[in-house]
């Protein structure tokens, strides 16, 4: 995973025209269940952010690439979970991870709508609090309003950290 990050924001370096689609398909994949069990983009997010002070890539396009992404990928979990309901603990990878689930349900159950925003800032629940979210039928527009300010939050904290880490690795590389 740590060659794919670093493979990825080189190629971000060379071509920073490809750096909002790129931003985008990873945050949209970092969020929708499924795909977010098996890849997991965080690294390759904060690596990308890394670059934005040091490179010169602007931060808005890519925070709002990154936010909308993410809010698309909880869009269709949250939609498959509606449309598939109890089915979806059925399909492949969550029934090789019969935890996950449950442990998004749970999570909904108890917290609700701020379960959105406070799922996103965590790992596995991530991608199935949302799914969880469908099943359960929460109300549409709260979830999805929800869903998107936690995206934008979630993207911003992700950019902000690698633009603070690559910061501080370049004072430290002048400094020695």
């Amino acid at each position: 995973m740590q060659d794919f990050a670093r493979a990825l924001a080189d190629f971000v370096r060379d071509n920073q025209v490809w750096a909002a689609p790129i931003v985008m398909l990873l945050a949209f994949g970092e969020s929708l269940a499924f795909v977010s069990l098996l890849v997991p983009a965080w690294g390759a997010l904060v690596a990308i952010g890394a670059l934005i002070g040091v490179s010169g890539i602007s931060f808005w396009p890519i925070w709002l690439a990154g936010g909308i992404g993410a809010a698309l990928g909880d869009w269709v979990s949250y939609w498959i979970g509606f449309k598939y309901k109890e089915h979806v603990a059925e399909m492949w990878p969550l029934s090789r991870y019969p935890g996950i689930l449950p442990r998004g349900e749970a999570f909904v159950r108890k917290w609700g709508v701020p379960s959105i925003f406070i799922g996103r800032f965590f790992g596995p629940l991530r991608a199935s609090v949302p799914l969880a979210a469908g099943i359960f039928e929460m109300s549409y527009w709260p979830f999805q309003i929800a869903n998107f300010v936690s995206a934008l939050v979630w993207s911003a904290v992700l950019l902000l950290v690698g633009d603070v880490m690559g910061k501080l690795a370049e004072w430290l590389w002048r400094a020695v």
